[in-house]
């Protein structure tokens, strides 16, 4: 998929998506350090501002760095889903960075916390990686792969990842799912994520296409969804909103997720989804517009 595409499917995607409650000026900064005297917790989407697919950011590990020499709060919030917490303490580790596991909040983390607490489902059946197991969740499940009677017998769908996820396997769900209506829950509400190669498909792209085609249930969890943010604000009480930043590389998930729970917003644009489109043009089109842009953290 295009960056210009999946643009324009975030717009018509656009009223299952929170409203902003206010717009930023886009002013530009040369990079994070500009706005230590304003911010105390700096929120960092990973995916076009620390890293590109296995790749860090160059200087992404020495602002962080400056930021916490200089007392500053430092949480990375991040829509991959695939694994467990450990798993992206570890992916960071493997880039360069040294954030510990209190300082990484994964929309995984909260859907897991949430549907411990809340969800009735007898069995779910799980859209995973390979590699991934059962043991992994506390809740009834089975990994789904390519047994089709196993779509069927399930109670509900969790969906955390798309690697290796192809339209085979999506018309096994829908077929499931036409046969008999029951709730999904998607882990990452991306619809793409910028690699080395160019953008992936990730699982929101694949069940907003199960939106449009079924009246279902769906659940997300992760930005711009007001769950993930909440996690971040719990960890934190005696910060003030607007003293809070989330940096991000996407205006219809990180900008959007933070202007809708009034914290200020840095769009990051060398990296990530529009790295080399006209973003002005983007904001203008979508009324998303950020506090501050920068090339790169």
């Amino acid at each position: 998929m295009k960056p210009e595409t999946a643009f324009e499917r975030y717009e018509e995607i656009r009223s299952r998506l929170p409203n902003a409650t206010g717009s930023g000026s886009a002013t530009p900064i040369n990079g994070l350090h500009e706005l230590m005297d304003q911010i105390d917790l700096f929120v960092f989407d990973a995916f076009g501002v620390l890293n590109v697919g296995n790749t860090a950011i160059s200087g992404a590990r020495e602002r962080i760095d400056q930021l916490r020499r200089a007392g500053k709060h430092v949480i990375v919030l991040t829509n991959a889903a695939s694994h467990p917490l450990q798993g992206a303490v570890q992916k960071f580790e493997r880039l360069g960075f040294d954030f510990s596991k209190d300082e990484i909040i994964s929309s995984r983390l909260v859907c897991e916390s949430h549907l411990e607490q809340a969800e009735d489902i007898g069995l779910w059946g799980v859209i995973a990686p390979d590699g991934f197991a059962s043991s992994e969740l506390s809740l009834p499940n089975i990994h789904l792969k390519s047994e089709c009677s196993d779509y069927d017998r399930v109670d509900g769908f969790l969906f955390l990842s798309a690697d290796n996820w192809g339209t085979e396997d999506q018309q096994r769900l829908h077929e499931s799912l036409r046969k008999s209506t029951r709730p999904l829950v998607v882990a990452n509400p991306d619809l793409v994520a910028p690699r080395e190669t160019g953008l992936s498909l990730e699982p929101g792209f694949f069940g907003h296409a199960l939106q449009d085609a079924f009246d279902i249930p769906t659940r997300y969890y992760g930005k711009p969804f007001a769950n993930v943010f909440e996690a971040v604000e719990s960890r934190f009480p005696t910060v003030e909103r607007s003293r809070i930043a989330m940096m991000g590389d996407t205006l219809h998930t990180d900008v959007l997720g933070a202007k809708a729970k009034g914290w200020k917003a840095v769009l990051v644009t060398g990296h990530g989804l529009y790295a080399g489109l006209d973003i002005h043009a983007l904001m203008k089109k979508s009324g998303i517009w950020p506090d501050w842009m920068t090339h790169s953290i």
